[in-house]
């Protein structure tokens, strides 16, 4: 079972190792899927805000995959949605 603040950290850890971050903050915004339907109450969303000079230099596109990438396990099995905000 996965908890959100083992989560946040797992989250935290895997981006400021693959990715030179200035700032980074993550939120826990799973409250907004709590009355949908087929919503697993085992997955998060999290919202990124992520002051990075690396991923700023990028468009769009490549610093969401590579987030992605980077978060693809927990993707499959803990993430629902993920909120990226680049800064």
């Amino acid at each position: 079972f996965m908890n959100i603040i083992k989560l946040i950290a797992i989250t935290k850890k895997k981006l400021e190792t693959s990715i030179i971050i200035e700032d980074l903050k993550i939120e826990d915004k799973s409250f907004l899927h709590q009355n949908h339907s087929g919503n697993d109450p085992n997955k998060f969303h999290l919202k990124l805000t992520i002051k990075s000079n690396e991923l700023k230099k990028m468009n769009r596109i490549e610093s969401n995959k590579k987030i992605y990438d980077i978060l693809s396990d927990e993707m499959k099995k803990y993430i629902h949605s993920l909120q990226i905000l680049i800064t």
